[in-house]
């Protein structure tokens, strides 16, 4: 997908009509036109970036920043149950637009969203191999 068929790309560019509640140089945050419970905010860099795997970590801080500040309008704002913050990656994930975005989404007991982990799920791991999973991991950050 190019960034001219990117819709967060033309939100970003004036072009497509949203609900901004913040915006600076880095990064724009705009309320979801799903509104499943009142309040659900989108957090997107102003620059296209498909996923979180292409973006640098100074951005990431940024929208990881306004992030918590949102949480913390929308609490003081609507006063909701909890708060769940989330991005997705790729189809597995469930991403529907490929260019990076936070979720700041307001929870209210029962909105039945979210549910995380099917019934039955997650099964308890052996020590051993969340210590393999572990290394494996620790490695790999030491290489970048």
């Amino acid at each position: 997908m190019s960034d001219d068929d990117c819709v967060f790309c033309a939100i970003v560019a004036g072009t497509a009509p949203a609900s901004v509640v913040y915006e600076d140089e880095i990064a724009l945050a705009f309320v979801d036109l799903r509104q499943a419970v009142s309040g659900h905010v989108l957090i997107v860099p102003r620059v296209h970036v498909p996923d979180i795997y292409a973006l640098d970590e100074a951005t990431a801080a940024h929208l990881m920043r306004l992030a918590v500040r949102i949480a913390k309008a929308l609490a003081a704002d609507g006063r909701p149950d909890g708060l769940s913050l989330w991005q997705s990656n790729g189809a597995a994930a469930m991403q529907e637009v490929p260019h990076v975005h936070l979720h700041v989404h307001p929870r209210r007991h029962g909105d039945g969203l979210l549910d995380v982990y099917p019934s039955g799920l997650p099964v308890p791991v052996a020590r051993e191999a969340l210590q393999a999973l572990a290394q494996r991991i620790a490695e790999r950050l030491s290489a970048h």
